[in-house]
C-alpha cells in the first residue's frame, strides 16, 4: 500500500511538471512570436511598436500590432510589385477573345481590382484580387528588362491566398516570351510563354504546375515539359485561407526546387525529372518492321502425346440429387407455396380486351409459413463426385517457343541531345491568365530575380511580415479546440475520454487494492490466545505443524470420565497458550536468537 501512495505522488507529481512545461513553452513560443513581429519591423526600419506600459495587476497580453510599410526591392531584380499603391498602374488587361468557345465566355472580362484582403491583419497592405467567377480574366505587366537565361539562376515568387477557398480553378502565372509580336491587349491562352508556374486545383484534384516550353534544335517546334508531381501533400494550401509564399528557383545546372513559405516541396533536374523528357531516345522502334508469319509466342501448349482416360466421363452432371435426403415431416404436398391474393380487386379501368383477362396478384401462402414447406418435395441437390468435365491435355513447355516478338531497333532520325535545357527562351513579361470558379482570389509581391538573396529579402519583408502577423493573431490552443468541437461534436467525446481517462487510471491505481494482512504485533496484548498472523510468503515457506497426537480411542475417553475430559481441556488450553508465546518468540529475529542460545 506504502508502494502504491508513492507511485500515486509521483504521477501527480509527474502531471502537474508536464502542465507547468507545457505553460512554460507556449509563453516562450509567444514570446517568440513577439520577437519576430519586432525582428521583422526592425529589418524594414519601421516604426518601433509602441509598449505600453505594465498593468499592476496581470491582466491577458494584448494581441501585438503590426505596422505593415510595402517592402522595397534591393539588388538585382527584374520585377517587383506589392500593389500598395492601390492601382493597376503598369499592368495591361487583357482585351481579346478566347477561340474555340461560345462567344458569350470566350471574352476576357473578368474583374481585377486592388484592394485589401479580407479579415487581414495588416492594414494596408494591398493586393491584386480576382474578384469574378465562372469567366476568363487576364492581365500581364513587363519586366524592366528582359531576363535572359545564361549563367545566373532564375527566383520567381509570389504570394497566393483563396480568401473563399478554391472549387475549381488556378491561380498560376506565365512568363510571357520575349517575341517581335508580343502584344499585352492580346495576351490569350494561346500567347506564347517560356514557364507556367503556381498552383491549380479542381475537384480534389490539388497541382503545382511548373511547366516549360522546350525548342526543339532540329525541327524549331515547341514541346511542353511538365516537372514531376510533388510528394508533399498539398491541400492545406488550397483549404486554410491563409496567404502562402510560392517560389520557383532555377539553376543553370539543370536542377530546379519549388517552394511553398519557404520549404522545398518538390526538385529535380530539367533533364530527368520531366515529362516528356527534354532529349528523344537515340534509338526507336522500325515502323516497318512486321512479326514473321511463323513466329511462336506461345509459351506454353497442350501436350499432344496426352491422351483422354477411359473411365473419363465428360456427360457426367456437375450436381445429383441427394439420395439420403428425407422429406420432412409436416411437408405440405398438395398447397401450392403463392396463392392469388383474396383481397385484391380488379381495378375499375382494367379493360379484358385491351389488357388481357385479370388475375390476382400472388402471394405468400400463409398455411405455409408454419410447415417445413409446399408444394411438390424434391431432393436437394449436391455436387457430384464423379464429375470431371470436359477433358484437356496438360499443358507443356512450347520446344517452338521465340519469346515476345518486339520490331527491331534503328536511330532515331529525330534524335538530338540538348544538355542545357536551362537556357530557355527569354521572356520580357509575367501574366495571369485565369478562369475560375473562385472568387475574391490575393495575389501580391510578385518578385523576379536573379539573386537568391534578393529574393528572400523581399519574401521576409513582405510575406514575412503577414506570416507574422497572422500567426500572432491565431487563437490560442483551448481556443482552437473549442472552434474545432464546434465543427465537430464527436470532438468532445475524444476531449472527456483524454481527460477521465487518466484520473480514473489514477484513481484505481491508488485507491484500490488488497489490503495488508494484519500483523501480530497489531493485536493488543493480553493473557488471552491469539491466532497466528502470518505473510503469505511465510505460510507458504512455514512447514506445517505436526499433527497432534492420534486421539485415544473411544474405549479410553468413554473409561475416563468427566474428570479427565477436564483435565484434558485444560491441558489442551496450557498448550495453545505456549504455543502461542513460541509463535511469537519465532517471528522475532532477536528472540529466535537468544532462544538459540
Amino acid at each position: 500500500m506504502e508502494l502504491k501512495m508513492r507511485l500515486c505522488v509521483a504521477l501527480v507529481s509527474l502531471s502537474v511538471c508536464a502542465f507547468l512545461v507545457g505553460h512554460v513553452s507556449a509563453q516562450e513560443e509567444a514570446d517568440e512570436m513577439d520577437m519576430d513581429v519586432e525582428d521583422a519591423i526592425d529589418d524594414m526600419h519601421e516604426e518601433e511598436l509602441e509598449e505600453e506600459e505594465p498593468a499592476a495587476t496581470p491582466t491577458t497580453p494584448p494581441v501585438p500590432t503590426v505596422t505593415y510599410k510595402a517592402p522595397e526591392p534591393m539588388g538585382e531584380h527584374y520585377f517587383a510589385e506589392s500593389f500598395d499603391k492601390g492601382t493597376l498602374q503598369g499592368w495591361v488587361l487583357s482585351q481579346a477573345k478566347k477561340d474555340g468557345i461560345d462567344e458569350e465566355i470566350a471574352k476576357y472580362d473578368g474583374k481585377w481590382e486592388v484592394e485589401e484582403m479580407q479579415n487581414t491583419k495588416l492594414p494596408g497592405d494591398k493586393g491584386l484580387v480576382l474578384k469574378s467567377k465562372a469567366k476568363h480574366h487576364a492581365i500581364s505587366g513587363l519586366l524592366l528588362r528582359p531576363f535572359t537565361f545564361d549563367t545566373k539562376p532564375l527566383i520567381l515568387q509570389y504570394e497566393v491566398n483563396f480568401q473563399t477557398g478554391i472549387d475549381c480553378g488556378g491561380a498560376y502565372v506565365k512568363l510571357l516570351s520575349q517575341t517581335p509580336d508580343l502584344d499585352l491587349a492580346e495576351f490569350v491562352d494561346k500567347t506564347p510563354y517560356t514557364i507556367m508556374f503556381g498552383p491549380d486545383k479542381c475537384g480534389e484534384d490539388y497541382k503545382l504546375h511548373f511547366i516549360f516550353r522546350h525548342k526543339n534544335p532540329k525541327t524549331g517546334e515547341f514541346e511542353e515539359k511538365h516537372a514531376k508531381k510533388p510528394e508533399a501533400d498539398l491541400r492545406s494550401y488550397y483549404t486554410d485561407k491563409k496567404t502562402h509564399l510560392y517560389t520557383l528557383v532555377l539553376n543553370p545546372d539543370n536542377s530546379f526546387e519549388i517552394l511553398i513559405d519557404q520549404t522545398v516541396v518538390n526538385s529535380g533536374n530539367l533533364l530527368s525529372d520531366v515529362t516528356p523528357p527534354v532529349n528523344p531516345p537515340a534509338e526507336i522502334e522500325d515502323p516497318d518492321d512486321q512479326k514473321p508469319e511463323d513466329w511462336d509466342e506461345r509459351p506454353k501448349i497442350q501436350d499432344p502425346d496426352a491422351a483422354k482416360p477411359e473411365d473419363w466421363d465428360e456427360e457426367a452432371p456437375a450436381k445429383i440429387a441427394d439420395e439420403d435426403a428425407v422429406k420432412p415431416d409436416g411437408w405440405l404436398d398438395e398447397e401450392p407455396e403463392y396463392i392469388s391474393d383474396p383481397e385484391a380487386l380488379k381495378p375499375e379501368d382494367w379493360d379484358e380486351d385491351m389488357d388481357g383477362e385479370w388475375e390476382a396478384p400472388q402471394i405468400p401462402n400463409p398455411v405455409c409459413e408454419t410447415a417445413p414447406g409446399c408444394g411438390p418435395w424434391e431432393r436437394p441437390m449436391i455436387d457430384n463426385p464423379n464429375y470431371k468435365g470436359k477433358w484437356k491435355p496438360p499443358m507443356i513447355d512450347n520446344p517452338n517457343y521465340q519469346g515476345v516478338w518486339k520490331p527491331r531497333k534503328i536511330p532515331n532520325p529525330d534524335f538530338f541531345e540538348d544538355l542545357h535545357p536551362f537556357r530557355m527562351t527569354a521572356f520580357s513579361a509575367v501574366g495571369l491568365e485565369l478562369w475560375s470558379m473562385s472568387s475574391d482570389i490575393f495575389f501580391d509581391n510578385f518578385f523576379i530575380s536573379s539573386d537568391r538573396s534578393v529574393a528572400e529579402r523581399w519574401a521576409n519583408d513582405g510575406w514575412g511580415l503577414k506570416k507574422a502577423a497572422e500567426g500572432a493573431a491565431e487563437p490560442g490552443l483551448m481556443t482552437q479546440m473549442i472552434t474545432a468541437a464546434e465543427e465537430r461534436p464527436w470532438l468532445w467525446v475524444v476531449y472527456v475520454l483524454t481527460v477521465a481517462l487518466p484520473v480514473v487510471l489514477i484513481i484505481v491505481f491508488c485507491c484500490t487494492g488488497k489490503s495488508s494482512p494484519s500483523t501480530a504485533a497489531e493485536y493488543k496484548k493480553t493473557d488471552e490466545p491469539q491466532p497466528d498472523v502470518k505473510d503469505g510468503a511465510e505460510e507458504d515457506e512455514e512447514p506445517k505443524e505436526e499433527e497432534p497426537e492420534v486421539k485415544k480411542s473411544e474405549e479410553e475417553e468413554d473409561s475416563t470420565g468427566e474428570a479427565e475430559d477436564d483435565e484434558s481441556e485444560h491441558k489442551d488450553d496450557s498448550t495453545s497458550h505456549e504455543k502461542s508465546e513460541d509463535d511469537v518468540l519465532r517471528r522475532s529475529p532477536r528472540n529466535r536468537k537468544a532462544r538459540k542460545d
